[in-house]
């Protein structure tokens, strides 16, 4: 006997549509398929006896982009400068020394920690952008023979398997092509050995991945590509990866345009500006995703819009290293597929990324709510494609109840559902988000949190995302499994997770 589908029903739900048909909803019944993916999404419904009566507003959970799992172990470490003009080049070579230290079982214990913390956060699905590809060896070891390295290899990939499906967040996980140091450094630094991985390498751990994702019962594992950037790949290695992924499935990831170093050396080695060149060569399509693409100029933006390749926008971090600011009005007038990612780690929360990248914006231009009106309605992306529908709501006439007065000029609202869009492109969905083939994923509001208090209803996102210093998270479901919150029980789990993280952190620090 199969299991039953779960019913919901929820007094306001954020549900996907072009604007401003999207947005909230008001007495919204979902249903979901014993695999964890929503069946029907429906508003304007009076709540059925047999169904889950949840006590606040659902959000979806949005998908993290673009993470480096371990850098969790550093986050707040590197915040004193060892000599006048510190930037994201001092920080790398710290970061480096840390990531030496890191075998399966630590990465393993970081990795959980941070990925229960992002589930807190409220995203549903992280990107992980996997260049750990091999564990220390001990000092005067032998170097190991290629079966040997191979197998080290997958323990580091597995994981990062492990610790999220131990939370129970969604993965996609991106192992890395990089192969050299730099544009005119043919080879790795000693301390960059354990990031080797050639375009083959990258193939045979997108296999392992795929493999055990076809095995999953629930759609919680995803197999994707990654390049780690222009300066780390040949362009030999790239197209060599590039033919790989072609006859695979997944996204393809890479670090692009974050260091204004990167543009000039990329220009000295090539001629070519490194958006420009990756277009130029013909590599952008649909499944590619530009992380940072911070220095670009507009005809690289409107290169990236014409491909359909879509841009992962990491604030938090950006503003952490000093990387300057994207163009987000740029990106948006073009109508570029954006998305956003915790990279690495001082941030583990999406409001606050969204609080990062439109504060940033108001910074740098002297102008306020950059992110309210983008001539993006929704009726198209910039791949030509019909915007998400609402759900089988939409195409059975029904006529969903609006009473939130939530208007076009709704900063949050407008970047929501821009990066909520985008994530599906990120992280190998086809669909994303509170609507029918999605992943049930959900995110219950605490509606008695303060940030909520006397707010109306159309205001509610812009409280979250700008008046919202706590986390008003009453539980976090993904794939249709309760995993945080009232309705996922008490579980000595997460001290005991905790516990193991203080512990590798005071062997890593002590």
């Amino acid at each position: 006997m199969s299991a039953p589908d779960t019913l919901l029903w929820a007094p306001r739900a954020w549900l996907p549509g072009p604007w401003p048909h999207g947005g909230w909803h008001t007495d919204v019944l979902l249903r979901a398929s014993p695999e964890g993916q929503w069946l029907d999404v429906r508003p304007g419904q009076a709540c059925p006896p047999q169904a889950q009566r949840l006590p606040g507003a659902v959000l979806p959970g949005l998908v993290n982009a673009h993470s480096h799992a371990f850098q969790r172990a550093f986050a707040g470490l590197a915040e004193r400068s060892g000599q006048p003009g510190d930037s994201f080049w001092g920080w790398r070579d710290r970061m480096y020394r840390v990531a030496g230290q890191l075998g399966p079982d630590a990465l393993r214990t970081v990795a959980a920690q941070c990925y229960a913390e992002l589930l807190a956060g409220g995203y549903t699905q992280v990107c992980e952008f996997h260049y750990l590809a091999h564990p220390p060896q001990p000092p005067g070891a032998e170097p190991p023979d290629a079966d040997t390295r191979e197998a080290a290899s997958a323990a580091m990939d597995q994981a990062l398997i492990d610790a999220a499906a131990q939370v129970g967040i969604g993965l996609t996980l991106l192992p890395v092509l990089y192969q050299r140091a730099g544009f005119f450094q043919p080879s790795l630094r000693p301390d960059q050995q354990g990031f080797a991985r050639d375009a083959a390498a990258v193939g045979r751990a997108w296999t392992r991945i795929d493999a055990q994702a076809r095995q999953q019962a629930r759609p919680l594992l995803t197999a994707g590509w990654a390049v780690h950037s222009l300066r780390a790949a040949a362009p030999q290695s790239l197209h060599a990866l590039r033919e790989l992924a072609a006859q695979a499935s997944g996204p393809v990831h890479i670090h692009v345009a974050e260091q204004t170093a990167e543009v000039d050396d990329c220009l000295q080695a090539t001629g070519q500006r490194p958006v420009q060149w990756l277009a130029a060569q013909g590599l952008l399509d649909a499944r590619w995703l530009l992380v940072h693409a911070t220095h670009v100029n507009q005809a690289e933006i409107a290169a990236v819009a014409a491909s359909g390749a879509g841009v992962v926008l990491c604030p938090g971090t950006e503003a952490n290293l000093g990387d300057g600011l994207t163009d987000l009005p740029g990106w948006l007038a073009a109508g570029v597929p954006l998305t956003l990612g915790s990279d690495s780690q001082v941030l583990r929360d999406w409001r606050e990324e969204l609080r990062w990248l439109e504060y940033g914006q108001r910074l740098g231009l002297r102008q306020r709510n950059l992110g309210a009106n983008p001539p993006w309605n929704g009726a198209t992306s910039a791949r030509g494609d019909a915007a998400p529908a609402l759900g089988d709501a939409a195409s059975a006439g029904a006529q969903p109840t609006h009473d939130t007065g939530l208007a076009p000029g709704s900063t949050a609202g407008h970047l929501f559902q821009r990066v909520q869009h985008g994530g599906a492109q990120a992280a190998g969905h086809t669909t994303w988000g509170l609507q029918a083939g999605a992943r049930a994923d959900l995110l219950l509001v605490d509606e008695d949190d303060p940030t909520l208090a006397g707010l109306p209803p159309g205001h509610w996102l812009d409280g979250l995302v700008f008046s919202g210093p706590t986390r008003p998270w009453a539980g976090v479901m993904v794939a249709g499994c309760w995993r945080l919150g009232r309705y996922a029980g008490e579980s000595a789990q997460a001290e005991r997770r905790v516990q193991a993280f203080g512990q590798a952190m005071r062997i890593l620090w002590d």
